[in-house]
């Protein structure tokens, strides 16, 4: 009877290891893969900057009292230097990682330079002012995650001021003032902090020409027509909120 059951122990160990070498192996299964998920630039964006301007001018006198000057005579050239504080507004949508956006941006303004008046025999000082600039610009830019960079091209305005000063007085001669339209370019770097804080760094250059500016002393009395040249370089820090970042949306596998 003893052997007779070690033979049925023996028999049913073969039966159940034969069983389990006719099962299938388990399939193997990939891990899913990991998502990381990339910053949202797109949305629009309202911010605050400020910065410093340089302004560059350049003074040719062609008409003297109503008589016209000519060749033109040279009057010599300053630069006109200060603090920029303002906001801005835009939209950027955002296409895999290149970005595309526009902007508008309005800027106060302390500038100031003068330069002695080289045909005057130094009694006159020629004294430029800008108080305010406004930009209207494209930008075309590339993302690393919340890193981008970008260009930008458009238009740009400044409030120009002009003033004939006897040299070493304070005492006004003559006066003049425009709003002045040029081309602008420029580049920037934008890091975004969170999805919807963004901060930055922007330089753009403006290429404001030349025009015949009209100086009149009291009584509206023509006293002269230079043709002003001038440059703008202006380099500010951002802050800006923008809307809609609510989480990323790009993914990468």
């Amino acid at each position: 009877m003893k052997k007779l059951v070690i033979a049925a122990s023996i028999l049913a160990a073969s039966s159940a290891s034969a069983f389990a070498a006719d099962l299938a192996a388990r399939p193997y299964t990939k891990a899913p893969p990991v998502v990381a998920a990339l910053y949202d630039w797109s949305g629009f964006y309202i911010g605050i900057n400020g910065g410093g301007v340089w302004s560059h001018k350049c003074w040719d006198n062609n008409n003297l009292g109503g008589i016209v000057v000519a060749p033109v005579v040279a009057e010599g050239c300053h630069d006109a230097t200060g603090g920029t504080v303002g906001g801005q507004i835009g939209y950027r949508w955002q296409a895999a990682s290149w970005v595309f956006g526009l902007e508008a941006q309005g800027n106060w303004a302390d500038l100031s330079g003068s330069n002695v008046s080289l045909p005057a025999f130094g009694l006159l000082t020629n004294r430029s002012r800008i108080d305010a600039i406004g930009l209207f610009t494209g930008q075309v830019g590339y993302a690393w995650n919340n890193v981008l960079f970008y260009v930008k091209g458009g238009a740009m305005a400044v409030n120009d001021r002009y003033d004939g000063l006897f040299a070493n007085t304070n005492l006004v001669l003559d006066t003049a003032s425009e709003t002045r339209w040029g081309g602008a370019v420029g580049v920037g770097l934008d890091f975004g902090v969170t999805p919807n804080v963004v901060i930055g760094v922007d330089y753009v250059h403006g290429f404001m020409g030349s025009r015949d500016i009209s100086f009149t002393a009291p009584g509206a009395i023509l006293t002269r027509i230079d043709r002003i040249s001038q440059d703008v370089d202006m380099v500010t820090a951002r802050l800006s909120y923008k809307f809609g970042g609510a989480g990323p949306v790009v993914a990468r596998y």
